[in-house]
């Protein structure tokens, strides 16, 4: 597996302080986030290989926890029991680099399609690059979070940022990860994940909570450092996660789905301020 984050060595420029110690530009070491490719394959048990399903651009690191969030979140398994083993292996072009997540689904469970033009490739910033219709991306929840009764104090809901970006070691080192964070209701954060995709982050905290054993997440919110889009939305759902929050802005298919699934969803999560854009009876004043 590779590293989460990589040196290299930059030019450095700074035309303020230039001036003082007359130089603009020193060559110095600079830390990146690795962002490697993950294949997924899926099938069940035997000698046979299994097939593959989706290929994720993620920064390595809980790469189980991964591929068993979006196998959830895609509608291909509904808990832990419907994976037999999960397991890390070495790509057949590039020994060593394990970027392959080899899943074998419990026998009562069915392969999920593998034609090729509905095969999931999804880069670090789109989480349904690779759907091939309209239809195919809209997945429904096992779960009716609409009746789940949690509320959360706006000012507890405002705190949150804070300790999420206090929690960011990846992005201290690299100032380039997303983070996702799933936190009680009361603010105690649970677990929290990086990665260069805000999609994938997402789907390493599902994935840690399905193996965990947590679903659904009733009375938890997610926290993600971006925007909310339609897939988070998505995810969020099908975890089973009656609040989805952001520091940035929802989408019109975000505040949609959050409508019709029931959730409460709040964007621009910034200091004392934030809109909610559906469910606001959650939100306590």
């Amino acid at each position: 597996m590779g590293r989460a984050s990589e040196r290299r060595t930059v030019l450095r420029i700074d035309l303020e302080s230039g001036a003082a110690n007359g130089r603009t530009a020193v060559r110095r070491p600079d830390n990146l986030a690795a962002e490697e490719p993950l294949e997924i394959r899926v099938g069940p048990a035997g000698p046979g290989r299994r097939a593959p399903l989706a290929v994720t651009m993620r920064t390595p690191g809980d790469d189980l926890d991964l591929a068993i969030g979006f196998l959830l979140t895609e509608g291909v398994i509904r808990s832990t029991d419907d994976v037999r083993t999960a397991q890390l292996c070495a790509g057949t072009d590039t020994p060593n680099t394990y970027n392959v997540v080899d899943v074998v689904l419990a026998d009562d469970v069915p392969a999920p399609a593998t034609d090729p033009s509905r095969n999931f490739y999804t880069t670090s910033s789109c989480g349904v690059c690779g759907k091939a219709s309209i239809d195919a991306i809209r997945t429904r929840s096992q779960y009716d979070v609409a009746t789940d009764p949690v509320t959360v104090p706006a000012r507890t809901l405002a705190d949150l940022p804070d300790r999420l970006r206090a929690a960011q070691r990846g992005f201290d080192r690299t100032g380039g990860l997303h983070a996702a964070g799933l936190f009680t209701s009361d603010g105690e954060l649970v677990v929290l994940r990086e990665d260069v995709g805000r999609h994938n982050a997402v789907d390493k905290v599902i994935g840690w909570a399905v193996r965990e054993r947590r679903l659904p997440l009733a009375g938890h919110l997610l926290l993600v450092s971006g925007r909310a889009s339609f897939e988070l939305t998505q995810k969020a759902w099908m975890a089973g996660i009656p609040l989805l929050a952001a520091v940035s802005a929802p989408s019109t298919l975000a505040a949609e789905l959050a409508t019709e699934a029931g959730m409460t969803l709040v964007g621009f999560l910034r200091g004392a301020t934030m809109n909610v854009y559906a469910g606001d009876t959650r939100i306590k004043l």
